[in-house]
């Protein structure tokens, strides 16, 4: 049970590291003139490189360790504690002004997630047989639909200059989706192998892992970075949060075909989906309005 808590902990600190490498990357972003070369620019910011080891250095330490306790499915509900840091950060070190109606959508965001931690949908990864073939194929099926998803959603964004920025943000969250996913097999991989099971069947698992976190992390930061040119962090961020959120009970019940621990578990998952989903319309319609001031003025 000490393990547990030690995860919770460690998963907590992932989210407060995240969130604050991320407000930091929107300060830069913002002083950015609207001409520039997103990338190329921010590369030659040092700053940037800071928050991006904050968010993704110091935050992902924290993130890897946690799997190794609690598994991959309650690790991004814990996490999104740094929502309040976004919330609170972007109005007092970016000047993004929240409206009633979004603080509490940002609220109900919160309750959602939380109720997805007490859910209590934890995974032995050591315990795991991840080489199991119904498993690899349940496993293949659930990367290869979060992919073609990020497909689609990459082509809509092209297409639809008012819904960019939302679009964007759900792109990134499918991909930070597989990267939570698969940062839990290749804790899994790496967990057998310190237990003494070492094959060739390990080795390609853990080269297919290591390749595919590589992928969806430098996509998920991309595209995250170029939404945010499009909108304020503290709205798009928790609808980057709604893939993010929701995926990790679909790879519990769905992908390791585990049962939930009580009755309790299956009630707080579904009240969570159901405030995520409000509170991501609220502020994706608040998104959408913002664009359209903007392009009048």
């Amino acid at each position: 049970m000490e393990t547990y808590w030690l995860g919770v902990l460690l998963a907590i600190l992932s989210g407060l590291s995240h969130f604050s490498g991320m407000l930091i990357e929107k300060m830069i972003i913002n002083k950015l003139p609207p001409d520039v070369k997103l990338m190329k620019s921010l590369v030659r910011t040092p700053l940037w490189i800071f928050a991006l080891f904050i968010r993704f250095g110091l935050g992902s330490a924290f993130f890897m360790v946690a799997q190794i306790f609690i598994g991959p499915a309650i690790i991004p509900g814990l996490m999104a504690c740094g929502l309040i840091v976004l919330a609170i950060g972007s109005v007092k070190i970016i000047g993004e002004k929240l409206t009633v109606i979004e603080i509490i959508a940002i609220l109900m965001m919160i309750i959602a997630i939380t109720s997805l931690g007490f859910s209590e949908l934890s995974i032995e990864l050591s315990e795991f047989n991840l080489f199991e073939t119904q498993f690899i194929i349940r496993m293949t099926i659930y990367t290869s639909v979060l992919t073609v998803l990020g497909f689609l959603l990459q082509l809509m964004q092209k297409k639809s200059e008012r819904f960019r920025g939302i679009l964007l943000a759900l792109l990134s969250g499918f991909m930070f989706s597989l990267s939570n996913f698969w940062t839990g097999v290749l804790i899994g991989v790496i967990a057998h192998i310190f237990s003494g099971i070492f094959n060739i069947a390990q080795i390609i698992l853990f080269i297919i892992s290591s390749i595919v976190l590589i992928l969806v992390n430098i996509f998920g930061i991309t595209k995250m970075a170029a939404s945010l040119r499009y909108g304020d962090a503290s709205k798009l961020v928790p609808i980057q949060n709604t893939p993010t959120q929701s995926t990790p009970s679909i790879v519990y019940f769905l992908v390791f075909l585990l049962p939930p621990p009580s009755i309790l578990s299956v009630v707080f998952f579904t009240v969570a989906i159901i405030l995520i989903i409000l509170s991501s319309f609220i502020l994706g319609k608040r998104q959408a309005q913002m664009d359209d001031i903007k392009k009048e003025i």
